[in-house]
């Protein structure tokens, strides 16, 4: 069996040996290196650019202006086209691009910069979003850009006024007239911090553009969607333009969409047909995208027997100088704070606003750790104030599988209580009512991920036997790659070893929508596998023509096809068909929505639930995570320690939200955009006890039941922390990170107040 059993990576000795070649290691005869020149201001008007003495200094072959772009559609953008290869007019946020610099090596790019001159024209900031906010704030656009081509989300492109960039409302029931109807009402906001991605590997892309068209390798988790932007802005066709995805060191989000990839292809296209290369740094990258902040203020009703009556939330979040995905993080927001719980009447608003920092994208579980840290620490206030055991108090009320969460779409399809309980199966959860420094708490996430369904593989047997698989996922870290052939093994009943899997070339890689939203397995899986069903159809029959006998006598087995005693290697097989040692059959799988799959959305509940134990230290506001216990319903593992890894990766980074991470800025200036100053999760930082579990009732819509997975674990982190404090101490914290000052204060405020 290859599914359901744990099978190595088929990428992991290349890693671990370093033959992996990443973006960065690639080298071409020729081979330019470019640096950005970046705006030291948040805000301003470019008046002139003098790059006259740097284009002269020896070594360097060419510099990229707002001058070089009139001929090409200079602006792009998965939502909206917002954003400029380089600053044309303006800059929004200190780090955007205002000219690149390619020569002969980086040493000479970089001292080139120095010698460009910029004169700006300081315009008025919009700082966070109170300031965007405020009567009378400065625009950070003053005109509505264009709508990009694979936004898929109703409203992008309105004008909706001021600096909103995007606005989304839902309303189920009738809020107004039910909350006169609640015994108890419960307000509260929360805050979540800017958050970097923080891949090991920045943004890196090399462009090579000659008069056949334009070649680019990128570490890009959606290289079809780069390909079509590229043969829009350049006014190509799309077989004019490759993107090679070679390994990629981790993604998160932050290589989603288009980052550097048209500056560098600009770069390229002005270097006399010679390839350029971008490696960023990551302080570069910090500055290149992130997780939106947010505002949250929710408002429940309830009865004093525990229903919820109504609800009404407004989230407001930070996309920063551009819209990036934050049309799409407002839309996923919707579904996350109206929760999994029985509730009739809800209203929700998420505002998107322009501000003058780094532009926010997409990261891990878009719009889902903002959401469930506010709505989760909500409910077990809400608990508190009822007086319910807030574990209790959520098993009573989570919607049981079939009940539907939001009119319209998929009823959930997992068992909620069963994870929940799986959650403080682990923990002290009885002892933990009292406030004596150590407590225990507990929260459900639950997300749409809305994973557009279309995708399509190819499954090739070649003259020896062994397979290749053809496939658009971009191997971010995760295993996907495994996976996929993992699949294709199973159901061409072969060792896993004889299937293989390469990066993506859109010239010989057919089409994939992207790898995001946890789709991967679950969409391209099913790909894969109708592709591998389709081939072994065709190598039934061969078998059938090469043994002289009917389908139904065929059996395949270990890479041999058997019909009574008679027994051939697919090799073999493919040999007799051909009637050479050469040749190879071909199976192709085909998902789009409705083929069995996207009817509804979303095409499955992601479900993540998590339970931490914690010791406060009164006296200096330090936290002890001492258990933490991640769960996640994946319908079916079909590699469960790469499974494992992923909700346990995923459980760390929520850690780093949790604890201590957050991109500070001071009136539009990073103060910490630097790994020394911005502080990630390192093993010293586990919880002392950290335990996953998975869920496997192979009720997903993808292959053998699995769904997707990889960004539950996440989402419950923060609430779960920060219940488990609240229990510990009495004291309800709203804003993260959970730093010991900010423990430290709210314990002496609570001393103060008695």
């Amino acid at each position: 069996m290859s599914v359901g059993s744990p099978t190595p990576r088929i990428d992991g000795i290349a890693k671990v040996t370093g033959r992996a070649k990443f973006t960065g290691d690639l080298d071409f005869a020729g081979l330019l290196e470019a640096r950005i020149l970046r705006s030291p201001l948040p805000h301003a008007v470019v008046k002139s650019i003098d790059a006259s003495k740097a284009a002269g200094l020896p070594g360097v072959v060419a510099v990229l202006t707002r001058d070089d772009l009139k001929d090409i559609d200079p602006y792009y953008g998965n939502c909206l086209r917002d954003r400029a290869v380089v600053a044309i007019d303006r800059v929004r946020f200190v780090g955007e691009p205002v000219a690149v610099v390619a020569a002969e090596n980086a040493l000479t790019a970089e001292a080139a910069l120095s010698l460009i001159e910029v004169q700006y024209t300081e315009l008025p900031r919009v700082a966070d979003i109170d300031a965007a906010r405020a009567e009378g704030a400065p625009l950070v656009h003053e005109q509505q850009s264009a709508t990009g081509e694979f936004h898929d989300v109703a409203g992008v492109g309105e004008r909706f006024g001021g600096n909103v960039c995007h606005r989304e409302q839902f309303i189920k029931g009738n809020p107004d007239k039910a909350f006169p109807e609640a015994e108890e009402i419960i307000e509260e906001t929360f805050e979540f911090p800017m958050i970097y991605q923080y891949a090991m590997e920045p943004h890196t892309a090399v462009a090579r553009v000659t008069a056949d068209g334009i070649t680019l390798w990128s570490s890009s988790a959606h290289p079809f969607l780069v390909r079509s932007e590229l043969a829009h802005m350049f006014h190509l066709p799309h077989s004019k333009v490759e993107v090679i995805v070679p390994f990629v060191g981790g993604a998160y989000g932050s290589k989603s969409y288009f980052k550097i990839e048209p500056l560098v292809v600009a770069m390229a296209r002005k270097s006399a047909g010679r390839p350029v290369r971008v490696v960023q740094s990551v302080p570069e990258s910090m500055l290149t995208t992130r997780r939106h902040s947010a505002r949250i203020r929710i408002k429940t009703g309830a009865k004093r027997d525990g229903t919820l009556v109504a609800r009404e939330a407004e989230v407001i979040l930070d996309t920063g100088a551009y819209a990036d995905n934050g049309p799409r993080v407002a839309k996923r927001a919707i579904s996350r704070m109206i929760g999994p719980y029985k509730l009739d009447h809800c209203k929700v608003d998420v505002v998107a606003l322009y501000t003058n920092t780094v532009p926010a994208g997409s990261m891990r579980s878009i719009g889902g750790p903002q959401t469930i840290w506010a709505l989760e620490s909500h409910m077990d206030t809400i608990a508190e104030r009822l007086g319910f055991d807030p574990l209790e108090f959520r098993l009573c009320r989570l919607l049981r599988r079939g009940e539907v969460l939001k009119p319209g779409a998929t009823p959930i399809d997992a068992d909620l209580c069963a994870g929940t309980k799986a959650a403080v199966k682990p923990l002290d959860w009885a002892g933990a009512a009292t406030p004596n420094g150590k407590g225990a708490g507990v929260a459900v996430g639950v997300s749409d991920s809305e994973a557009m369904p279309v995708s399509v593989a190819l499954v090739r047997l070649l003259a020896d036997g062994s397979v290749i698989i053809n496939a658009g996922t971009t191997e971010v870290g995760q295993g996907a790659r495994t996976i996929l052939c993992q699949i294709a093994a199973q159901e061409l009943a072969l060792p896993v070893e004889s299937v293989t899997m390469g990066g993506t070339d859109t010239l010989a890689t057919p089409f994939d929508r992207s790898t995001g939203a946890s789709r991967s397995t679950t969409v391209m899986g099913s790909a894969v596998k109708a592709a591998a069903l389709d081939l072994r159809k065709q190598l039934v029959a061969a078998a059938t023509e090469a043994f002289q006998t009917s389908t139904n006598t065929i059996t395949l087995k270990d890479g041999c096809a058997i019909a009574g005693d008679k027994r051939l290697s697919y090799g073999k097989i493919v040999s007799a068909y051909f009637g050479m040692p050469g040749g190879e059959l071909i199976g192709r799988g085909t998902i789009r929505p409705g083929d069995g799959m996207g009817a509804q959305f979303p095409l499955f509940w992601e479900t993540g639930m998590g339970g931490a134990e914690v010791r406060v230290d009164s006296e200096t506001g330090e936290i002890a995570i001492e258990k933490y216990m991640t769960v996640a319903d994946v319908g079916k593992a079909i590699n469960p320690p790469l499974v494992e890894g992923q909700d346990e990766g995923a459980a760390v980074q929520g850690l780093g939200h949790t604890l201590f991470e957050s991109l500070v800025y001071d009136n539009g200036q990073p103060l910490n955009a630097n790994l020394i100053d911005y502080r990630v999760p390192r093993f010293g930082d586990l919880p002392k006890h950290f335990e996953s579990a998975l869920i496997e009732n192979e009720d997903g819509p993808g292959p053998y039941g699995a769904k997707g997975m990889g960004e539950s674990g996440i989402v419950s982190v923060a609430p779960a922390v920060g219940n488990a404090i609240a229990r510990a101490t009495g004291v309800r914290i709203r804003e993260l990170p959970l730093t010991p000052e900010r423990v430290w204060r709210a314990l002496k405020e609570q001393r103060r107040g008695q």
